[in-house]
This record gives C-alpha cells, structure tokens and sequence, in this order.
C-alpha cells in the first residue's frame, strides 16, 4: 500500500474518532445539562424529609378559623350519647283505685302540684258503702261496750256486781274496738273521706306534681285501676344506655354532663345494670340530676358526657376528634409550627364521644389545629398535587 493510500484509509478513521469525541462531549453537556434535574430530584428528596409542612401565616390562620389547643394529659375520658329525663324512681307513684266503682271527682290535672294526704279523687260505689257501713256498726259496738264497761266497773266498785262481770265487760270493749279499728283500716286501705255513704276518697300518698292522669269523670273503674301517677321532681334520673364494653368503665358515682339547648348540669351515676336489656342488648344506666329549681322536665332528650375510667393510663393524651384527619390512610395531627403547621403521624386509642386518645405521635405539649383542621388537610392536598405536577 502507498503512502497516498494509506492516508486515504486513515483520513475516515480519524474523523469517525474525532466526530466521537465531540459526541462525548455533547454527552458530557447534556450530563451537565441533567444535574441540575438530580439536584431538583435531590430537592425532592428534601420535600420528603418535610413533607406534610404547611406554610401559612397568623393571618391566613385566623381567616381559615383554625382554633388552637393542647392536648389533655392524663384524667378520665368520657363518653357522649343521647339520653332521656325521667322521674326519680324513688319519688314516682301510682295512684290507684282501692276499689270498683265510678270516678266522681278528679281534683288535679296534668302538671299541678299535689300535697300528700290531699284528696285528688272520689270513687262512688256499693263497695264503699259496705265498707263505710261495717265502720259505723263497729263504732256503735265499741261505743256500747265501753258503757257496759264504765258501768260494770262502778257496780265491782260498789260491791254490786261480780267480778268476772267485770270482766267479760272488759273483754268485750277490746274486741269491739279491735273490730273498729279492723273496719277503719279496711275504709283507710281504700281510700277513706269522699263526703257521703258510698263514696271513698283516693289520697295523695306523696307530694309532688301529676305528671300522668289515666281515667276521665264518670269512668267506671275495676280495683286496681290507675288514677294517677304523682313523681316528685325535685330529683329526676337519667336514663342512659350503654355497650357492654363502656359500662364496664362507668361505675356509680361518676359524673355525668347533662345538656339540653342553653341548659348544662352535672348528675351523679346511681345504678349500673349487671344484666343487659334483652331487646336492645345494651346495659341501662340510671344518672340522679337534682331538679329542685325545675329546670328539667320529664321525657326530654338531653346530650349526655359520661366520665369514664381512664384507658390509657394516668399519662393518657386526649384530644378532639375535630383534631384528626386522614393522610394517605393515615391518623395525622396538625401542630403548630413557626412558619404554620407540621402533619404527624398518631396511633390513636379509644374513641370516648368527642375525644380520643393519643397512644403514640404526641408528648402532650403540642399546640395542635383542633378546629376547621380538614382545611389543612385541603392545603396539604394542593401542595402534593403541585409537587406531583413539577
């Protein structure tokens, strides 16, 4: 081969090498070109390490209504659920008819107050009648034997008459007036005044108010027919319902908020059920609420807080569930930072009404979002979206 071919034959070689090494080059640009994109990709790195920071100021905090608060360490939970008044089973009781008969008086109506002893109804019957009838003929009996007594005893004082006449006298005024006074109670068992004959009337046999009237005048009534139903109001119970799991965490003595409309007061846990309610499969619960300025009627629903035995420990951390939100399937808290909000991660315990207990993610000293939180959550949502977009 001749010099001059041999240099034709190199001359393609060496271009093609040159013409690579400004390949390289150009890759080398365009590696120098991506680091900028590894920088961003390690800039993403970093966002991670703070992902979930809002950034917001006291302004936009404020016009988001975002109330803050901490978290309660320690103390009882409670329990919210709806609940009912009713009249203190203790001061409740049924007035009923001794006897047959027909109704000729009702002297109270629904909501008036009533004082014990007070007649409230008269009951006109043939019953009556012989019951009042025996009470007078045995008042006459014991009337007469108490003469013959007198009298046999000033005869035995004047040496007149013997002494077993005496007495047999004597004996005779005790069974007569161990027969009135059978008559009396039998009149008394029934009802007793009632202004005639054959009329008895029914008594009061506690003060309070009628809060139930089950018969109308001129009704004719069997024995043991309700008349009414008086409850003295000066105490009414709670009637609450609970699953078998919080019963077991409310024992008597508790305290209980009660709430209705503008009205709050605090009642005491009388009586837990050991037995469940056999159509609602719950546990009754009865709560005592003194009533005496009558700021609670009878059948009224209320809201009430059941303080519960504390399930976490005396270091339990509670907070609103308005506090909790859910990130990526999650549990977070928003607490507050410097520069606005930091999203974090909580394992939560049991969920007593309107709290919840923190078991891991809080030290309890926080200051956290516990109101209008899900707006975090929507600004957390649009700066992923727009990381997401970049």
């Amino acid at each position: 081969m001749t010099i001059t071919h041999a240099k034709a034959f190199l001359l393609p070689i060496t271009l093609a090498v040159l013409l690579a090494g400004c390949g390289g080059s150009a890759g080398n640009e365009a590696g120098n070109a991506a680091s900028p994109m590894e920088h961003e990709a390690g800039g993403e790195t970093t966002h991670t390490e703070e992902e979930g920071r809002i950034i917001l100021s006291d302004d936009q905090i404020t016009s988001a209504g975002i109330q803050l608060g901490r978290p309660v360490t320690g103390g009882s939970a409670t329990l919210e659920l709806p609940a009912t008044v009713e009249g203190d089973p203790q001061g409740t009781q049924v007035v009923a008819a001794a006897i047959g008969g027909r109704v000729v008086s009702l002297t109270r109506n629904l909501g008036q107050s009533v004082v014990r002893g007070q007649t409230i109804a008269i009951i006109e019957s043939r019953e009556a009648a012989v019951l009042k009838g025996d009470m007078e003929a045995t008042r006459a009996r014991l009337a007469l034997a108490n003469s013959n007594l007198a009298r046999e005893q000033r005869l035995f004082a004047q040496r007149v008459s013997p002494e077993q006449d005496l007495i047999a006298a004597r004996t005779a005024a005790i069974e007569a007036g161990i027969a009135y006074r059978q008559a009396q109670s039998q009149v008394s068992a029934a009802g007793g005044g009632g202004g005639g004959l054959n009329r008895l009337g029914i008594a009061a046999p506690v003060s309070g108010q009628v809060i139930s009237r089950s018969v109308v005048l001129g009704q004719t009534v069997a024995a043991d027919t309700e008349l009414y139903r008086i409850a003295n109001l000066s105490s009414v119970s709670i009637a609450l319902h609970l699953q078998p799991a919080d019963a077991g965490r409310v024992k008597p003595g508790n305290r209980v908020i009660v709430k209705a409309a503008d009205r709050e007061a605090a009642a005491r846990i009388s009586f837990v059920s050991p037995v469940l309610d056999a159509q609602t499969r719950m546990v009754p619960v009865i709560a005592m609420l003194d009533n005496r300025a009558g700021r609670w009627r009878v059948g009224e629903p209320v809201t009430a807080s059941v303080d519960l035995a504390d399930s976490g420990g005396d270091g339990a951390i509670r907070i609103p569930t308005t506090a909790v939100q859910t990130v990526e399937n999650k549990s977070v808290v928003f607490v507050r930072t410097d520069s606005g909000f930091q999203a974090v991660p909580v394992t939560l315990g049991d969920n007593s009404g309107s709290s919840v207990i923190v078991r891991a993610g809080l030290k309890g000293t926080e200051r956290i979002a516990t109101t209008n939180s899900f707006t975090l959550k929507a600004e957390l949502g649009k700066g992923e979206a727009t990381h997401e977009d970049h």
